[in-house]
C-alpha cells in the first residue's frame, strides 16, 4: 500500500511534466498566434483565406485527434516514426499549433475591434502608425483580450492531460498507473492539483484585469 505522500510526489513529478507542457505551449503560442492574426487580417486576399481555412481546421478538430496525426503521420508519409524517441517533442508542436490558432483569432477580435476613429485621432495629431499601436491601441487591445486569453489558458492546463494517449507520463497518465495497481484514489487526487493550479491563474488574471482597470474600451 502506498502512503499519501509517496502518491504525492509521483503525481507532482507528473505535474512537473504537465506544467513544463504548459509552460513552453504558452512561450511559443503566445507570439505564433500573433503572427497568424497578421495574417488573417492581411490585405494580400490568398494569405488571409489561406490563414483562415488553416485556423478552421485546427479548431474545428479534436485536439487529441491532432495529437494522434502529428506523432503517427510523419511514420506513415515517410515509413519512419520521427517522434518515437521524443513523444514529449510531439505533444508539445500540437499544443503550439492548437493554441496559437486560438490566441490568433483572440488577438484578432481584439485588435479589429478598436474604433477606427482612434487611428485616424492619431493620424490627424501627426503620430507614426508605430505610435498609434504602441501608445493609443495596444494597452486598449490587451485589456480587450485578457478575459478571453485567460480562459484559454486555463484550458490548456486541463488540456496537458491529453498526451496521455501517446504515452507522455504526465499526471493522470501516473495516477492510472496506481488505479492499474487496485488504487483509485490518486485518480482523483490528481483534481487537486488542477484546482490549486487553476485557481492560482484565476487570481493572477483577475489581478492583471484590475490593473488594466484604467484602459477603458
Amino acid at each position: 500500500m502506498y502512503s499519501l505522500s509517496e502518491v504525492t510526489l509521483a503525481l507532482l513529478d507528473g505535474f512537473a511534466t504537465s506544467l513544463e507542457l504548459f509552460g513552453l505551449t504558452l512561450l511559443f503560442a503566445l507570439p505564433l498566434g500573433l503572427i497568424i492574426s497578421f495574417g488573417s487580417m492581411s490585405k494580400f486576399k490568398p494569405i488571409s483565406y489561406l490563414t483562415r481555412v488553416f485556423v478552421w481546421i485546427i479548431r474545428g478538430t479534436p485536439l487529441m485527434l491532432q495529437i494522434l496525426v502529428v506523432f503517427y503521420a510523419p511514420g506513415l508519409i515517410f515509413g519512419t516514426p520521427i517522434f518515437s524517441q521524443s513523444r514529449f517533442l510531439a505533444a508539445l508542436i500540437t499544443f503550439v499549433i492548437n493554441y496559437s490558432c486560438y490566441f490568433s483569432e483572440i488577438y484578432r477580435g481584439g485588435i479589429e475591434g478598436i474604433p477606427r476613429g482612434q487611428y485616424e485621432a492619431g493620424q490627424v495629431l501627426g503620430m507614426t502608425k508605430g505610435q498609434i499601436f504602441f501608445k493609443v491601441v495596444l494597452m486598449q487591445v490587451v485589456k480587450r483580450i485578457v478575459p478571453p486569453m485567460s480562459n484559454e489558458i486555463i484550458t490548456l492546463v486541463k488540456d496537458t492531460s491529453l498526451v496521455r494517449v501517446i504515452t507522455v507520463i504526465e499526471i493522470i497518465k501516473v495516477a492510472e498507473k496506481f488505479a492499474a495497481k487496485g488504487l483509485i484514489w490518486p485518480l482523483f487526487y490528481t483534481a487537486v492539483f488542477y484546482l490549486v493550479f487553476c485557481g492560482l491563474l484565476t487570481l493572477l488574471f483577475g489581478y492583471i484585469e484590475k490593473k488594466l482597470d484604467y484602459y477603458k474600451v
